[in-house]
């Protein structure tokens, strides 16, 4: 079955054009042209992937971010805007969009960056590598579930995918670098500053005290690194 990719754009052209491209990909393409729209299909359709630009009449694409990832959706959102503004971008990443795409763009880069972000959620969901165990915190690979002392806790699909490859490596001091390049798998113009939100977003759902972390290390000057919670 064909994954469906939910395109939601107030620009008619903009969404053939993605529409278009997508299908010749060998995608199903559902489409919006404004947020409540695209909320309700989301809600009724479950589509694989989200193309969401920012700037919607209404009910904008942030609003719409902030409420699926609030009503516990961890679809990937990759985030469409022709603004290039970079409070934009990391606040787009600070709500939980996995990607971000400034118009104009190229459909071929738009096309490649939805297979990279459905191939790494696929890959995540559908490993057999068993269950990490971190502290009170437990990682389980097959299911896609993260849980602290029993309770399920909701992370994006690429913060679920950057805490596993620090699990993968845990104790090992992994930098800004490394981690953009194995968890994002592509460089996203060189701005290691989205490795830090998303960090800073797993401290806030995982750490007790998320500025005195008991997890997720840092260590100045290199990177980060998955401890058992040692002080």
């Amino acid at each position: 079955m064909a994954n469906r990719v939910l395109v939601v754009d107030d620009e008619e052209s903009i969404v053939k054009l993605v529409e278009y491209n997508l299908i010749q990909a060998g995608y199903e393409v559902l489409t919006a042209d404004n947020g409540v729209k695209g909320l309700e299909i989301v809600q009724a359709e479950r589509p694989d992937l989200i193309i969401l630009d920012l700037m919607l009449p209404g009910l904008g694409g942030m609003d719409v971010c902030q409420q699926l990832r609030r009503e516990g959706f961890s679809t990937p959102i990759i985030m469409l805007t022709a603004r290039d503004d970079e409070v934009d971008r990391i606040l787009g990443l600070e709500i939980g969009a996995d990607d971000y795409v400034t118009k104009p763009f190229s459909p071929r880069e738009l096309v490649a960056r939805v297979k990279a972000v459905l191939r790494r959620f696929g890959d995540e969901a559908g490993m057999a590598e068993g269950v990490y165990a971190c502290g009170e915190i437990t990682i389980d690979v097959n299911k896609y579930e993260v849980t602290i002392r029993g309770d399920r806790i909701d992370l994006t699909p690429r913060e679920f995918e950057l805490l596993h490859y620090l699990a993968k490596n845990m104790g090992r001091v992994l930098s800004r670098d490394h981690l953009l390049d194995k968890v994002w798998g592509y460089e996203f113009a060189g701005d290691t500053r989205i490795v830090d939100v998303h960090i800073s977003h797993l401290r806030d759902k995982l750490e007790k005290e998320p500025k005195n972390p008991e997890y997720i290390k840092t260590v100045r000057g290199v990177g980060y690194k998955l401890v058992q919670g040692e002080a």
